[in-house]
């Protein structure tokens, strides 16, 4: 495929592992988070762990924003879907999010709830046209990525004066989320993980540029590589990543630069600055409650604002106690750790978000049977 196949040469990548052989201290190790989804998934898919020496450990990190999505607010959206005036718009890959006590908007909707799985807002936006009579809610969710399209939509809906159009927002933001780790690596018990470095979101980076992780290459002495999704941008990243180690230095580097500039997309981020504002608080799985991580309407367009509309209150729940996604999520521990992996928790009755979404880790630790040598080491 063209553009696709020039960076899955089998050869090169190769050559890139070789390097890093090379190059990696063998007496110093090297812990570098992936933060992105679609890095594990590529790092599963294509075996780059099986290229690295034993010292250099690719750590994952949150993923996605489905699997940092905490259970109550899965919770406040089955909430308000078994109201008969609704109809709830999600994503695909929210249906099966598990809730608490194993609810979920799929089984929501075969109790009866209007759950309509759409591929884009444009849908969501013909849906209220098409119903007049009924609320039409939107559950929005996503890192920056994903964030632009829900202000046009709302922006839309606003030039077409919609009144029975709202959005349930559960953007957030990744920044935060690395200064989170950074600053606070021991939380509920979860454990510790040292990191070295970041292999920083690619679709991300696309729309706010390089810019925001330069503060954490500074106050934190951390590495920053952004990184397509190609096995050879991951194996020229970590290259880069195992270069600024061994040289001490901190920088923001661009491995991805075909797609990513500095400034990124000053269209989509003035969209969003239209729109949205920060919250002072938002609760991700796995990190607990993080200062300035998540978005909301701006007060000029409350009205499309579901919470607000519908008096959705703040719900707080505890995890699975069995399962371990908030550690997975935090880099502490690997899908194979959890006693749930591959027993009771598979992609057909998922008993945490990190194995509903493609991104997840588990999920594509289990897609790309990662965890059978693993289950036959441990047997044997």
């Amino acid at each position: 495929m063209k553009y696709a196949d020039e960076f899955r040469d089998k050869e090169i990548a190769l050559g890139l592992a070789k390097a890093v052989r090379a190059e990696a201290d063998p007496q110093k190790p090297y812990r570098f988070m992936e933060f992105c989804g679609g890095h594990t998934h590529a790092i599963s898919r294509y075996g780059l762990e099986d290229l690295l020496p034993n010292n250099v450990r690719m750590i994952h990190g949150p993923g996605c924003p489905v699997c940092v999505l905490p259970a109550g607010r899965i919770d406040m959206a089955i909430r308000l879907s078994m109201r008969p005036d609704i109809i709830l718009c999600v994503y695909g890959d929210l249906m099966r999010v598990p809730g608490s006590q194993g609810a979920s908007l799929l089984k929501a909707k075969a109790r009866g709830a209007d759950v309509r799985m759409v591929y884009s807002t444009i849908d969501v936006i013909r849906i209220a046209e098409d119903n007049p009579g009924r609320e039409v809610v939107f559950f929005a969710i996503g890192f920056e990525t994903t964030t632009p399209p829900t202000a046009v939509m709302i922006r839309l809906a606003e030039k077409k004066k919609l009144e029975n159009f709202t959005v349930f927002c559960n953007h957030v933001l990744t920044p935060p989320a690395m200064q989170n780790i950074l600053e606070s690596p021991d939380i509920r018990n979860i454990g510790r993980v040292e990191i070295d470095g970041f292999v920083g979101p690619a679709h991300v980076s696309t729309i706010i540029g390089t810019a925001p992780y330069e503060f954490f290459a500074e106050e934190f002495g951390k590495p920053v590589v952004i990184a397509g999704f190609e096995p050879l941008d991951m194996m020229q990243a970590i290259l880069m990543l195992v270069r600024q180690v061994n040289e001490d230095r901190h920088e923001v580097e661009n491995q991805y630069s075909r797609a990513v500039n500095r400034d990124g997309n000053l269209r989509a981020k003035e969209e969003v600055s239209d729109i949205f504002e920060l919250r002072d608080q938002f609760e991700w799985r796995g990190l607990g409650q993080v200062p300035y991580s998540g978005l909301k309407l701006k007060r000029a367009y409350a009205k499309y604002d579901a919470e607000i509309r519908f008096l959705m209150n703040e719900l707080r729940v505890d995890d699975n106690p069995a399962c371990e996604c908030g550690a997975i999520l935090r880099g502490v521990k690997k899908p194979v750790d959890c006693k749930l992996f591959g027993t009771v928790c598979t992609p057909e009755t998922p008993m945490g978000s990190c194995m509903v979404s493609s991104e997840g880790a588990c999920a594509a630790h289990w897609t790309y049977g990662r965890f059978r040598d693993h289950q036959q080491r441990r047997a044997s």
